[in-house]
């Protein structure tokens, strides 16, 4: 199996073509005012629309933080996209409710530091758990101003080795153009989501990254 590779966060059309013509599978767009990469509805839908009409078969995700329904049917209406990442505090309960409202697949992400953690995030997989794959991330800083994602932190990869072969997950948390294929090779993730690892600086995409990490992330072999 081939990992696919999500590049997240994107907010201008540059660097949407520079993820596209560099092979991403996925791009995302983030619906999130505290987060540097935020954009807004509007502009999230004229990009999707931008990557579709450059690229057929890109699949589009947006990312939602404890998002209500208001939010979840605009996004659904305007921008629709074909997944939905949850990076919130979102039960099993209230992504199944999204998934249901939607209708769109839904990525749960999930921040973890220890086996248990990743034992425990399966039960968005089960009936009624709201998710069709998950996200395993590392969890952020313990502060009140700390992002849910995206800030470059990276986790003991090892602890997925009880999820391998159990559950539909991709990875995120700390990749790189340096680690992606170490990554992909011991963890045997469907998916490495990258933000901050093929960024200049917070927010700002560099082309030149993210090609280096789709070179390295299409190179790598699953042990």
């Amino acid at each position: 199996m081939t990992t696919q590779v999500k590049i997240c966060g994107l907010s201008t059309e540059a660097t949407l073509e520079a993820a596209l013509d560099a092979g991403a599978d996925l791009v995302g767009f983030v619906l999130f005012p505290k987060s540097p990469r935020n954009v807004s509805v509007e502009r999230a839908a004229a990009l999707a629309r931008h990557a579709r009409a450059r690229r057929d078969g890109v699949q589009v995700v947006t990312l939602l933080v404890d998002a209500d329904d208001v939010l979840v049917d605009r996004v659904t209406a305007e921008i629709k996209p074909d997944l939905l990442q949850l990076h919130g505090h979102e039960t099993p309960a209230r992504a199944e409710e999204i998934r249901r409202r939607s209708g769109l697949r839904v990525m749960k992400a999930v921040p973890v530091s220890d086996r248990s953690e990743v034992d425990d995030a399966l039960r968005y997989l089960a009936a009624g758990g709201g998710a069709d794959l998950l996200l395993f991330d590392a969890k952020p800083p313990a502060n009140a101003d700390a992002l849910p994602g995206g800030n470059g932190l990276a986790f003991d990869w090892h602890i997925l080795d009880g999820a391998r072969g159990r559950a539909p997950f991709a990875l995120a948390g700390g990749l790189s153009p340096e680690n992606v294929a170490a990554a992909i090779e011991l963890t045997g993730a469907e998916i490495v989501d990258v933000s901050s690892g093929v960024e200049s600086r917070p927010g700002q995409k560099d082309p030149d990254l993210i090609r280096r990490f789709l070179r390295a992330a299409k190179a790598a072999k699953q042990a």
